[in-house]
């Protein structure tokens, strides 16, 4: 909780990417100042400035300490005012105390500043936490980007080498993001291209890419090219295409290489870090993931809310006696969701998650759906992790 004894003016700010709407209140909730702010550093100054000067002590309160809420909060801490920030989640139960419906920006700043003046135990301290989680979450939005741009690039190598030649791609095709591929298909980009570079040359040339599976992927490559001895329209086209995609897709994952090695060390940085490491199936990225969503855990009453908001809470679907039954839910946040999601499939190789797997397979679920119950029941175990404070447990299953 932050202590708001020696407060002489709450400021809440609800951003805005070009400009926020700033509201300030007197301890006793007298407006004295109600506009709308530039996002600029000058402006952005010239207000703190002045609230300090006539009133005293400023406490600064966005609903969003990173991103468009970054700048205001960097100032404020420069110019020595005290800056906290009131959750999303909570700000939209304290606004269902206030009268009217509307959904303003003025409203919504009056809000927060009244909210900070009036309980104080709502806001959050913004400390060095919570900077890491800011630019953890900057790094992994763009490490999606990559993801996506990745799977794009490779799928589109993927229907070009299909169409020329449906056998190389056979070969090549599941071992298109492995970097001894990418590199031959960069140099030699057509089945013609390939066949004149001969065997020995395509194994020297991969060897210190695949040093254990040059040799036999290599002849993989040559008995495909063997399968087929027509040309297909298209393929002189193609073999334009497809060293520049290989060298895009190649750039791509490199800089997510890159990416990893800092999103590991910021997540190292944070002390919640060895607590989420330790569930089994939480990697580097999904433990990112995962920390920018739920943070301390501390937002959701239950572990039932924390699985609501990831979207594992089952929807009952009843009608009559025509309907019935449970389907997973389409809301909740996705991005969560999916973090849960690969994070159980990966934590398959752990005896407590597959003994609970295989149960639910036995109970007549498919893959997908005891994937589903088992991110379900990490959530709750993840929940009551970061509550305590405590490393991953995993009870022993039961001697039949």
């Amino acid at each position: 909780m932050i202590d708001t004894s020696d407060i002489d003016v709450y400021l809440g700010l609800d951003v805005g990417k070009g400009e926020h709407h700033a509201t300030a209140l007197s301890p006793v909730g007298k407006k004295v100042f109600d506009k709308r702010l530039p996002n600029t550093e000058p402006k952005l100054r010239e207000l703190f400035d002045k609230l300090q000067a006539r009133h005293g002590t400023v406490l600064v309160v966005v609903d969003q300490p990173a991103s468009i809420g970054a700048l205001p909060l960097a100032v404020a801490r420069d110019m020595g005012c005290q800056v906290a920030y009131l959750p999303g989640l909570t700000m939209r139960r304290i606004a269902d105390l206030y009268p009217g419906e509307a959904k303003t920006d003025a409203r919504d700043a009056f809000i927060i500043a009244d909210a900070a003046r009036s309980m104080p135990h709502t806001l959050r301290s913004i400390d060095l936490e919570d900077e890491t989680v800011a630019e953890l979450e900057m790094i992994v939005g763009f490490d999606d980007d990559l993801t996506g741009e990745a799977t794009r690039i490779a799928n589109r190598l993927h229907g070009l080498l299909t169409q020329i030649h449906p056998s190389l791609e056979r070969v090549l095709g599941p071992r298109i993001q492995h970097p001894a591929v990418l590199l031959m298909l960069e140099q030699h980009g057509s089945p013609a291209q390939l066949r004149k570079a001969g065997r020995r040359r395509l194994v020297s040339l991969i060897r210190p890419k695949a040093p254990r599976m040059a040799e036999r992927l290599i002849d993989d490559v040559f008995t495909a090219l063997d399968e087929q001895t027509v040309v297909v329209p298209g393929t002189e086209a193609a073999a334009l295409i497809v060293p520049s995609l290989a060298g895009s897709l190649k750039a791509v994952l490199d800089q997510r290489k890159l990416l990893a090695a800092r999103i590991e060390e910021l997540l190292e940085l944070h002390p919640l870090s060895k607590v989420l490491t330790s569930m089994p199936g939480i990697g580097v990225r999904t433990g990112a993931r995962i920390l920018i969503e739920v943070g301390d855990g501390t937002s959701f009453p239950t572990a039932a809310h924390l699985a609501a908001y990831a979207g594992l809470a089952p929807a009952t679907r009843n009608s009559g006696s025509s309907i019935r039954g449970e389907q997973p839910s389409r809301r909740g946040n996705k991005q969560l969701k999916r973090a849960f999601f690969l994070s159980a499939f990966a934590a398959l190789g752990d005896p407590a998650s597959r003994t609970y797997y295989d149960k639910k397979i036995a109970q007549g679920k498919h893959h997908t759906q005891a994937l589903l119950c088992l991110a379900r029941r990490r959530a709750d175990v993840l929940f009551a992790m970061l509550r305590d404070g405590t490393f991953y447990d995993p009870q022993p299953a039961p001697t039949p």
